[in-house]
């Protein structure tokens, strides 16, 4: 029998496999956010010690689908890539970007 937790670290990774095998050979992209953005923001929103967000970041961010990312705070796949959606969710506000109302 399958925990609970375990189950969803399991859909997290399957999920996270199936974009990358869908994109195949094209680049990376994740609600509109490049590979080399997310990893440029990625520090931004790792616990415990978060730094400042990078221009490359914020410049990224600002072309992404905000809405997309908000759609992934209460998923169990951000916390499976080591990302905390509670720093995620307040990551467009610290680049000057209006986040999502429902956000």
């Amino acid at each position: 029998m399958v925990k609970m937790g375990s189950f969803n670290k399991l859909m997290a990774i399957l999920v996270v496999t199936i974009l990358v095998l869908v994109e195949g050979s094209r680049a990376f992209s994740f609600c509109n956010m490049s590979e080399d953005g997310l990893t440029a923001c990625k520090p931004s929103v790792t616990e415990p010690n978060p730094s400042d967000p990078t221009a490359e970041c914020c410049k990224d961010l600002s072309g992404a689908d905000l809405d997309c990312l908000c759609g992934y705070k209460t998923s169990p796949v951000l916390p499976t890539l080591g990302i905390s959606p509670k720093l995620a969710m307040g990551l467009p506000a610290k680049c000057g970007l209006t986040p999502p109302a429902n956000c």
